[in-house]
């Protein structure tokens, strides 16, 4: 059994019912999951687009797509950053390429996969590839 843990963009794909990665997620089905941090980026995206939503309309076509959110959220496994994922992600941030602000986020879900030995579902392959002993795979193709 391999555990797939989906980044924020593959989970918006998702999300967006792109056909290839549905047909993934819906093929593997309990063994998808994804990680809090992937939560937080899509909760703090969402904050962000309804507090600056111009009109009730736009309220509620971005609420609607933020409650798509909330519905996957409790359909797959949402997995948390433990201890072992911050004793991965201390590792990753001593490595001088890959502590960059920008990945930080990244770290902390590549963090997680290594605690789990879960592969990483992602088309980041530039950032992702850089973690040794990451998994990586994309169903984008």
């Amino acid at each position: 059994m391999t555990l797939w843990l989906l980044d924020t963009d593959i989970t918006s794909l998702l999300l967006e019912r792109q056909p290839t990665v549905s047909q993934h997620v819906a093929a593997n089905g309990a063994d998808v999951a994804i990680s809090i941090v992937t939560v937080q980026e899509l909760f703090n995206g969402w904050v962000v687009r309804i507090n600056n939503a111009k009109s009730p309309e736009e309220l509620v076509q971005v609420y609607g797509k933020f409650y798509k959110s909330v519905l996957l959220c409790k359909k797959v496994s949402v997995l948390n950053f433990e201890s072992a994922a911050s004793e991965q992600l201390a590792k990753l941030l001593a490595q001088s390429a890959l502590s960059k602000q920008k990945l930080q986020r990244d770290m902390r879900i590549a963090a997680i996969a290594l605690s789990l030995d879960a592969t990483l579902v992602t088309r980041n392959y530039r950032d992702f590839s850089q973690v040794p002993g990451l998994k990586i795979e994309d169903w984008t193709r």
